[in-house]
């Protein structure tokens, strides 16, 4: 019996039934993911399995070292083959992890790989798997998982060359946009973060010396992003702070930056709240969506952090409380008519309420839904985390609103994550109709289940005119 089967994930009949005739064959609109635009134009082809399915998989490095796998089999000179072979030893003991999960998941739905993946039977999936790879590359990915639209993560300082290349690709037909992360803008804690500088300054043409030339160079950025088909903004914070600062007391802090001296705890929380707010009036005037990533306690690991850089596995979930500052910040720009539409994702379950419960603070007429909590995020893109997620937002504001899942992934092959969520989404459904707690109403759910898979993204971001076609 295959593992991966039409029940996968979804035990009752009634929910089966919803994901097959109304979830399955949705398209994806992956808003927020962290795939290379140059590896999408170059239709880049793969060496391996190895390439496409460990490389960059900071999900796959950690369970691999927790099984004590040395670091050469992973980051490492041993060979593609070898470290897939220790990835595939961790997988027998990751039975209960999303990642034993996803693995048969994504041998399934691109390889048509059916059988469960062992040491035994290693050679032949490694074998099926790069014979399937020679004519398979990154947008043969995309094509197959039926992937509408595709929001990149961009530094404020990129060209966007790519994202120009595919737009005049008219072979692809996927929209591919450019998101405009700004964390570096409001981090001047960063070791990078003067050479950061010098670099919007090049691309600016704008000599920064004080903080009105720099909000222009940022402003200007925007306005770049824009024309590339942005019209979306990504904030990442360990600990969300908040304190009203003013352009005078800002001035004085960054003069203090660009001199590169070091600043306070409490000049480091008015700065950032300085540049996050005039972000947020600038993603209002131009009509951009603010997503912010709370909660991602990074880089834990100092020696590692030095061998490998950032984003290498060393990551996990912080404990900040979030629900005051985040709070008054939204405050201090609605009471400005500056609060753009926002997502806030957050990496600590404890949270879930306290997220959802931020919708309901800050709405505008005409605009549903202007603030909402993003998906299940990193440690949470899973089973219990995703039904966390939308048990929190169903209690809380509006399910039927919910603008869906993300793939927030460096793999092409993580498009099977949107399946994921999706059984998951409509088995939940399904029990909650099955214990009368919702109505048996076929039609109801059909709807709901459209917009949250598909949509309700769509709207969001593209708006009546469909102006991201």
């Amino acid at each position: 019996m295959s593992y991966i089967s039409d029940d996968f994930l979804i035990p009752n009949k009634f929910g089966q039934k919803l994901y097959e005739s109304y979830a399955k064959n949705m398209p994806i609109f992956d808003f927020h993911c962290h795939l290379d635009p140059k590896e999408i134009y170059e239709n880049h082809k793969y060496a391996n399995l190895t390439e496409i399915w460990l490389g960059g998989d900071h999900y796959k490095w950690r369970a691999m070292r927790i099984n004590g796998v040395e670091e050469r089999y992973i980051t490492g000179d041993a060979s593609d083959y070898e470290k897939f072979l220790a990835f595939v030893d961790t997988l027998q003991y990751a039975v209960a992890n999303p990642l034993y999960q996803w693995a048969h998941l994504e041998l399934k739905r691109y390889f048509n790989i059916d059988c469960l993946l062992t040491s035994e039977t290693a050679p032949m999936v490694w074998e099926v798997a790069n014979k399937a790879l020679e004519n398979f590359g990154s947008r043969d990915f995309i094509r197959k998982a039926n992937v509408t639209h595709i929001g990149t993560t961009d530094d404020p300082t990129s060209d966007l060359r790519y994202h120009n290349l595919l737009k005049d690709d008219k072979s692809f037909g996927v929209k591919v946009f450019p998101c405009f992360r700004a964390d570096l803008s409001f981090k001047p804690e960063a070791k990078n973060y003067l050479n950061w500088l010098s670099k919007l300054e090049g691309v600016t043409g704008l000599k920064i010396d004080n903080i009105n030339t720099y909000m222009s160079a940022l402003e200007q950025r925007i306005i770049y992003f824009s024309k590339h088909g942005s019209n979306l903004a990504d904030h990442g914070f360990e600990e969300f702070t908040y304190s009203p600062c003013d352009s005078e007391k800002a001035q004085n802090i960054f003069a203090k930056c660009i001199r590169g001296e070091q600043l306070s705890r409490e000049e480091l929380i008015c700065f950032k709240s300085f540049i996050n707010c005039e972000l947020a009036k600038l993603y209002t005037k131009y009509n951009w969506t603010m997503q912010m990533h709370v909660g991602a306690l990074r880089n834990n690991n100092s020696v590692m952090y030095k061998r490998l850089g950032p984003d290498s596995g060393f990551d996990s979930m912080g404990d900040f409380a979030c629900a005051v500052n985040l709070n008054r910040f939204m405050d201090e720009l609605n009471s400005q008519d500056c609060l753009p539409k926002t997502i806030v994702y957050n990496l600590n379950s404890n949270n879930n309420d306290v997220m959802a419960s931020l919708m309901g603070n800050f709405p505008k007429e005409g605009v549903p839904v202007r603030v909402i909590t993003g998906a299940a995020w990193w440690f949470y893109d899973q089973k219990d985390g995703i039904v966390q997620q939308i048990k929190s937002m169903a209690n809380l504001g509006l399910l039927g609103r919910f603008v869906g899942m993300v793939t927030d992934s460096r793999s092409f092959m993580s498009y099977t994550r949107h399946e994921y969520f999706r059984r998951v989404l409509c088995n939940w459904l399904g029990i909650l109709v099955e214990t009368k707690e919702i109505p048996n109403d076929e039609q109801l759910l059909a709807k709901m289940i459209k917009n949250v898979c598909y949509n309700n993204a769509k709207a969001y971001f593209c708006g009546e005119e469909n102006e991201c076609n």
